[in-house]
């Protein structure tokens, strides 16, 4: 997964907003906005100069202004002036003190507050001062906590400056503060979320990586999320099958490495059946060609039929041997008979967990979404992790 790019607003964009006169817009000044008697000289001579654009004169008429306020209404409009000023100037300290001192006001609203301070980090972060960036997004963000806008650019900011853990953090507070505003993140918040923690080595990975398949699930997000999921766990090759035959059933294989680890999985537990099944869907993918050394590992291999199973199932001299009976019918696509000997084997030498966990793993492939869900609820202990992956599939399915 790449980084995504922002381009926010443009410096222009916030000239054109700014306040040039006592009526500036509604959403930064109060409803009528007065000047103190003794301050209006003072800031008639500053409005004047900005203006007229006399950089010469703009400083001491700026500090004599600001000595001579006397309300936050006084406060507010000095600082829309020397904002004006700063712009024209292409003064980006300037421009910054002269927000920081209209924020001080009280006088924008939170929202109004935070979207200057995003003005100003847009050029900075278009050109890729992303450490600047990031001082003006974090002030937009304590401006209005809620702006989730405002959290996803600190944390692109502070990815793309090389602060991956602090920027999964702020990412995280992104997510949430969509949430709480009723919406959905944006996908890519998401993915670069995923990315930027698993690429931390950070332990909130696989949660991002859950967040984001609940909020969007496709094959994309399930790959991902069971990938970080696997490489996070410590799954035996049971674990592990589970875990593989939920990517495979949420279209999760993309390549012939993805096959081939699933299939040499199933061989190695002498699951011929299913590694014959994956092979048919390999080749029909074009992920593995049907003359590779690949497809030839397979080919050699056992399948046994319907019938063969049956007879087998009868004598079964363990619950063992009916646990891989029972595979090689989940191999065969029969599902649900394959769920019925999965039952079976609980409390025959298969640990309930695993019983359990296979048992709705059959169900969930058979349309049994209400028998699938009781099983899989069932599991405790290690295989609860990969259970929950199978309860979020039944959750997703119609």
């Amino acid at each position: 997964m790449k980084p995504f790019l922002v381009t926010v607003t443009a410096l222009a964009a916030l000239a054109a907003s700014t306040g040039t006169s006592a009526q500036a817009p509604a959403s930064q000044a109060p409803a009528t906005p007065q000047v103190s008697a003794k301050a209006k000289p003072a800031i008639a001579a500053l409005q004047k100069a900005v203006n007229a654009n006399d950089k010469a004169s703009i400083p001491s008429l700026l500090a004599a202004a600001q000595a001579a306020a006397q309300t936050r209404e006084d406060r507010w409009f000095i600082g829309e002036l020397q904002l004006k000023a700063a712009i024209a100037a292409g003064d980006v300290a300037g421009q910054t003190n002269a927000v920081d001192a209209i924020v001080a006001t009280g006088i924008p609203t939170p929202d109004r507050a935070s979207q200057l301070y995003k003005g100003l980090a847009s050029g900075l972060y278009n050109n890729k001062q992303y450490a600047q960036a990031a001082v003006l997004f974090e002030k937009a963000t304590k401006a209005n906590p809620a702006d989730d806008e405002a959290l996803t650019l600190l944390g692109q900011s502070m990815l793309l400056g090389g602060r991956q853990a602090d920027a999964v953090a702020v990412m995280q507070r992104a997510i949430q503060a969509a949430s709480s505003g009723g919406r959905k993140a944006d996908e890519n918040l998401y993915r670069v979320a995923v990315q930027a923690a698993f690429e931390a080595k950070s332990p909130q990975a696989a949660d991002i990586a859950r967040q984001w398949l609940t909020a969007y699930p496709s094959p994309d997000s399930w790959r991902n999320t069971l990938i970080i999921y696997r490489n996070s766990a410590q799954l035996d090759d049971e674990g592990t099958l589970a875990l593989l035959r939920l990517m495979n059933a949420t279209g999760g294989l993309k390549n012939a490495a993805d096959y081939n680890a699933y299939i040499k999985g199933l061989i190695v537990q002498s699951n011929f059946n299913e590694a014959h099944a994956v092979l048919d869907q390999a080749i029909a993918a074009k992920a593995i060609d049907a003359s590779s050394a690949d497809a030839a590992a397979v080919a050699g291999k056992p399948k046994a039929s319907a019938a063969d199973l049956a007879a087998a199932a009868k004598t079964a001299p363990s619950g063992a041997s009916l646990f891989k009976i029972a595979d090689r019918y989940y191999g065969l696509g029969d599902y649900a008979q394959a769920a019925e000997l999965y039952r079976q084997t609980k409390g025959r030498g298969v640990d309930a967990a695993t019983a359990d966990l296979y048992t709705g793993i059959a169900l969930a492939r058979a349309g049994d979404k209400a028998g699938a869900r009781t099983a899989l609820t069932s599991v405790v202990g290690p295989r609860a992790g990969v259970a929950q992956y199978w309860l979020l599939y039944l959750d997703q399915q119609r």
